[in-house]
């Protein structure tokens, strides 16, 4: 008789979100290989008790620490384990009892529990960017140190990831990450100024959370992605490229010293890079929806609008410069978005936002990690006084 394989615990930090919530559909059909060990929400305590009650986990955090009674009462027939509060999310990252912690939680606020994971030289299968665009150079470190596997889960890296498998001993020429173009492909300021929180958030291809479908429909999200891709794969600011690619197929393609290129190709659906994450090295079977040449008769690419979506530009002028640019660059993003969610500022003052505030925060060439975290708090304090919020 076989060995039976032991399950791979998976623990997922943000389990209420649009990337917890479909790993959880990964592990669910993948039972037999994948189980739920942690489960955190930060405030949609009745998602989070549903999925403790499905899936019995050793252990649930709950932001909010108002909701943490709820919590307990629901589940305290079971043996699940309920924290609440900020410091329990590092808390529980610093159990033995998993195997592959998946960072779903949405912005800076996932940093301090992935960096706990990757002290703790866990599998890490990073769905968090913000983790990398904020403090990569330390991120990466710890997890050279600590021999910590790094496994994106976002779909651009995902395909970067998988086309650079086998490819260990070939030096990157540079990579293409591509980008849908979001759902003003094409618009110029004058139309983009009158543009409301419910149109910035239906976009075309993909279905994601509030804060990354703005930032999709800004192209920020695309100039976090270089960030995180020059953490991610050692590149230099000028071997990371963007083209747009409306119908996004193509999920990202790598291009070799001889010329050679590999794309990593399917229909748009975040389960895939989620379940590579959590089934690497193997590759699980499943019934997604497969692609069709037939129904894609064409597939087209063309240069980002740098003059109309100056996030972009934003974004790589961070890149370039380095420090604590990037983790000011996303701070008041963060800030921008959210307030731009909640109807106080235009779509178009989120760029404002963040070029005031890029210009305003002091530039700390090698800020360590207490660094960072002041040009964060820094960064936001100063965007939301510009929006007198």
């Amino acid at each position: 008789m076989a060995e039976q394989t032991p399950k791979k615990r998976i623990a997922i930090f943000g389990s209420t979100g649009s990337i917890g919530t479909q790993a959880l559909d990964v592990i669910r059909a993948h039972s037999h290989l994948l189980e739920a060990e942690i489960l955190t929400a930060q405030t949609n305590y009745q998602l989070l008790i549903a999925q403790a009650l499905e899936f019995l986990p050793n252990a649930v955090v709950i932001g909010d620490t108002n909701r943490y009674n709820d919590v307990k009462t629901a589940l305290a027939h079971t043996d699940v384990k309920v924290f609440s509060g900020e410091a329990a999310l590092e808390e529980v990252a610093d159990f033995d009892t998993y195997d592959i912690m998946l960072t779903a939680i949405v912005g800076f606020a996932g940093l301090r529990s992935t960096l706990k994971g990757v002290q703790k030289g866990k599998v890490i299968a990073l769905a968090n960017k913000e983790t990398l665009v904020v403090a990569g150079d330390i991120v990466m470190q710890q997890a050279f140190e600590n021999r910590s596997p790094i496994i994106p889960v976002d779909s651009e890296h995902s395909a970067i990831f998988q086309c650079l498998v086998g490819e260990q001993r070939n030096p990157i020429e540079k990579i293409i990450l591509t980008a849908s173009g979001g759902p003003f492909l094409g618009k110029k300021p004058n139309f983009l100024v009158n543009v409301k929180r419910d149109h910035a958030l239906q976009h075309p291809n993909w279905s994601m959370g509030a804060k990354i479908s703005i930032d999709s429909a800004t192209l920020m999200n695309k100039g976090l992605e270089m960030i995180e891709a020059k953490w991610l794969f050692n590149l230099q600011p000028e071997q990371i490229e963007v083209v747009v690619h409306p119908q996004s197929i193509i999920h990202s393609m790598v291009q070799f010293e001889d010329g050679s290129m590999k794309a990593q190709m399917g229909l748009p659906d975040m389960k895939l890079p989620i379940q590579y994450a959590l089934g690497f090295p193997e590759r699980l079977k499943n019934d997604f929806p497969r692609f069709s040449f037939k129904k894609y008769p064409q597939l087209t690419f063309e240069e980002p609008d740098y003059k109309t979506f100056r996030n972009l530009g934003l974004a790589i002028e961070a890149l370039k410069t380095g420090g604590n640019k990037p983790c000011v660059l996303n701070a008041a993003n963060e800030i921008a978005v959210w307030a731009f969610l909640k109807n106080r500022i235009g779509f178009l003052d989120i760029t404002a936002v963040v070029e005031k505030t890029m210009a305003k925060i002091p530039f700390i060439e090698k800020p360590n990690l207490a660094e960072y975290f002041e040009s964060d708090g820094e960064a936001r304090n100063f965007a939301a006084s510009i929006m007198k919020m």
